[in-house]
């Protein structure tokens, strides 16, 4: 599904990825660890069209994704790729559901299809009792399964998450990861996960080891 051919990018004079090349199937969780500074999350953003690389190829169910630009490229992301960061950025003035919704708007979908859509997400996702409540009023553990449901509302081709239990104690970190495996067991849905946590490593399918800009 996923495939990225020779990936480089630097900052000034500071080569962060060199040469990066890897492939994910459908339905597939793969793991990227590896020590601060190996380029994962320059890697991650990449990847999901959020930075562009200085060079190389990125493929998503054979759209070039290197070639697409502008509102093309805003238009592609929001309905093929959904995020998970460390650090949940729900928007404080807008309910857990209108959250949810907010991609399923701005991909000009019929409101009553995506409020559904969310209804049922939050609900799966154990947050049924909790549609009205502000981000505020929800636990840290609620709050990034609520950014979990935003990234699965358009039915994404592939989720990314960024130290998606960065911020969560061990038993929400635990509830975060048996989620992840639900939702590929019952949707066939892939994610490309950077982590420092060796337990949600773990559980993935495969796991991909960066060293020093480079898959090892």
């Amino acid at each position: 599904m996923l495939k990225a051919d020779q990936i480089f990018k630097k900052y000034g004079p500071l080569q962060v990825l060199k040469g990066v090349s890897l492939e994910v199937s459908k339905g597939e969780i793969v793991s990227i660890v590896g020590s601060s500074g190996a380029g994962k999350s320059t890697l991650l953003h990449i990847l999901g069209t959020l930075d562009t690389p200085d060079s190389g190829k990125i493929f998503l169910n054979d759209i070039a994704m290197h070639e697409l630009n502008g509102k093309k490229l805003a238009a592609f992301r929001n309905t093929n790729i959904g995020f998970v960061f460390q650090f949940h950025h729900l928007l404080p003035e807008f309910t857990a559901l209108e959250n949810v919704c907010i991609p399923g708007w701005i991909a000009g979908r019929k409101k009553k299809e995506v409020n559904d859509d969310a209804i049922k997400l939050l609900s799966l996702l154990g947050l049924k009792d909790r549609l009205e409540n502000k981000p505020q009023a929800l636990s840290g553990g609620e709050q990034q399964r609520v950014a979990v449901a935003r990234a699965l509302i358009n039915k994404p081709q592939i989720v990314f998450a960024d130290e998606p239990t960065g911020n969560l104690d061990s038993a929400n970190a635990k509830e975060l990861h048996d989620l992840f495996i639900q939702l590929r067991n019952e949707f066939a849905q892939t994610f490309l996960i950077v982590t420092h946590n060796e337990e949600l490593a773990a559980m993935s399918d495969r796991i991909l080891h960066m060293k020093d800009g480079l898959i090892i």
